[in-house]
């Protein structure tokens, strides 16, 4: 199928052509029937030497650009009506610059009532506007439809296996189906059963049309009406999308570069699809902006739309979509630097983000695979130097913490995720070991190491008499200090700030097996010589080991 758009001033004769062309009236509103006046797009279909046309047909009237740019929005060409009898007329140019900034290139004119003046003086003044755009005059139908086919046939072949993304044009209600809404698919495949996805929800593909007949599928480029299960058609309306699930970034915020820009205003109205978005505009340079929409929309890097001023009724710009995440320009110099590198026409890629982010922001999915992600080489490298040099800083100062927190490590190297880290530290040499990175064989800082020695004095004249807490803290021992000698094997935790040598519990077993079985903790105490403060959570260390077994009565036997 081939979906051609119609444009030009009001009462030039668009409609009355579809209906010569196609046998149907496209105005379906009672208001437009009674008043002979296009309010809002109109949809007619035939089919011209063996292929399927559907036209859009659009408002001319000022009033109802709007509208028109809703209709034109997501068609790839235009055939654009002028009459015979007035010629050139203000509304014709504002309909060209529309179709000029949408990027729409395939634009054939059809100049109309030319049985009721000589076209001459029409025809001129078209070809000063479109020098190389066909013309036809509208009393020659078979004219008009052999340059409709010629106009198609230089379309470039549509993506039947692109994401869809369809902009909604209506939605209304159908008694026993529900909810149908329609647009131009430009893209992709609909099939009946397919799960797609609107403002975060996800919806069904009940039931497909296209010209008015049921379809098990629907390629682009198409009319089609969806059938969908799962929302309410007052949730759902011009200006929406249905799009693949997980294919697009709904953003708010994007750089676009300008084409043939005007006047600018802080606060314009951005026309993409079929949407009419309100958007703060900042400039950026004479040909680039940074745009804020009023609310959310699905975009990718390339889509094309148009800034207009609708007070003044006027467009002010065309535009490219560049970025769909730009970059903050909170910092001094941002938003200069951000000008420069638009003013190339493109915006570079992040260079770290997951494969199905890129693809749905419209950048090529290329560089370093790692895992999901994917990096710039240069700048993964650079993080991996940076991981070392953010590691000893840490290091030196928490000399005595386990390792430097994944989390901590993350933010220092601004990484997007913690898995990243990980993914980094492959081929350096450090290790991960209960969410810190540390480096192998990590030792004691000079002055817990020395305190630490005189504890293993202690203990290797007396194994099972544990320091007391005055003791530790004389020598500057605390919690983090005895947790940093217990993780490099000098110390064995038995209880809160009670520790002994790395092989107390192996030591304690064999002086216990040399008790009658069972025994008492005061036997074991005896035994080990040492404090009830040390016996009884010493025992109970050895019970979780099973080197102990308890029995009801309080008593205990050594295992095996």
């Amino acid at each position: 199928m081939h979906v051609v758009a119609t444009a030009g001033h009001v009462d030039h004769g668009k409609s009355t052509l579809v209906q010569r062309l196609t046998g149907m009236w496209p105005d379906r509103l009672a208001e437009e029937q009674r008043r002979g006046l296009t309010i809002d797009l109109g949809f007619a279909w035939t089919e011209i030497d063996g292929r399927q046309f559907a036209f859009v047909d659009v408002p001319g009237h000022e009033r109802f650009v709007a509208n028109m740019l809703a209709g034109v929005g997501p068609v790839p060409a235009v055939m654009f009506v002028v009459a015979a009898t007035e010629g050139w007329m203000p509304q014709s140019d504002e309909h060209l610059a529309a179709i000029a900034a949408l990027g729409v290139r395939d634009v054939m004119v059809v100049i109309s009532k030319d049985d009721l003046a000589d076209p001459a003086a029409a025809i001129a003044q078209v070809r000063e506007r479109l020098p190389d755009a066909p013309i036809v005059r509208g009393s020659d139908l078979d004219a008009v439809r052999a340059e409709l086919v010629a106009l198609v046939d230089r379309l470039p072949a549509p993506d039947g296996d692109a994401d869809v993304r369809l902009w909604v044009d209506r939605s209304f209600t159908v008694r026993g189906a529900g909810t149908v809404v329609t647009g131009t698919l430009a893209a992709g495949t609909i099939r009946v059963g397919d799960e797609l996805e609107h403002d975060g929800r996800r919806v069904t593909v009940r039931g497909l049309q296209s010209l008015e007949r049921d379809r098990d599928s629907v390629a682009a480029v198409a009319r089609v009406a969806v059938n969908l299960r799962g929302i309410d058609r007052q949730h759902i309306g011009r200006g929406d999308t249905v799009r693949t699930p997980g294919a697009w970034l709904d953003t708010a915020e994007i750089d676009v570069a300008l084409r043939n820009p005007g006047e600018l205003h802080r606060q314009l109205v951005l026309h993409i699809g079929s949407a009419a978005v309100p958007v703060h505009v900042r400039p950026l340079g004479p040909a680039a902006a940074r745009l804020r929409l009023t609310r959310p929309l699905p975009l990718r890097v390339g889509d094309i739309g148009l800034l207009r001023d609708p007070g003044e009724h006027r467009i002010a710009a065309g535009t490219e979509v560049l970025d769909v995440r730009p970059p903050p320009l909170r910092r001094r110099g941002a938003a200069r630097e951000r000008a420069q590198e638009l003013a190339t026409g493109r915006a570079r890629p992040p260079v770290c983000a997951r494969a199905e982010e890129l693809r749905a922001m419209g950048f090529p999915v290329s560089g370093q695979r790692v895992g999901d992600w994917v990096v710039d080489p240069n700048w993964w490298a650079r993080r991996r130097e940076r991981l070392a040099s953010a590691l000893t800083e840490w290091s030196a100062a928490h000399d005595i913490a386990a390792g430097m927190p994944l989390e901590t490590a993350r933010q220092a190297l601004g990484l997007p995720a913690t898995e990243l880290v990980v993914e980094l530290l492959s081929g350096t040499g450090l290790e991960v070991v209960d969410g810190r990175i540390r480096r192998p064989g990590a030792s004691l800082p000079p002055r817990v190491d020395k305190a630490i020695q005189t504890v293993e004095e202690w203990l290797a004249a007396e194994p099972f008499r544990a320091p007391e807490a005055d003791e530790l803290a004389e020598l500057k021992l605390g919690a983090k200090e005895l947790a940093a000698a217990v993780r490099v094997g000098r110390l064995t935790r038995i209880a809160d700030g009670i520790v002994l040598g790395p092989n107390a519990c192996e030591r304690a077993a064999e002086v216990l097996r040399t008790l009658p079985q069972p025994f008492t903790v005061a036997e074991a105490k005896r035994a080990l010589d040492t404090t009830r403060r040390v016996a009884v959570p010493l025992l109970e260390e050895l019970d979780r080991r099973r080197i102990t077994r308890r029995a009801d009565n309080g008593t205990r036997t050594v295992v095996g």
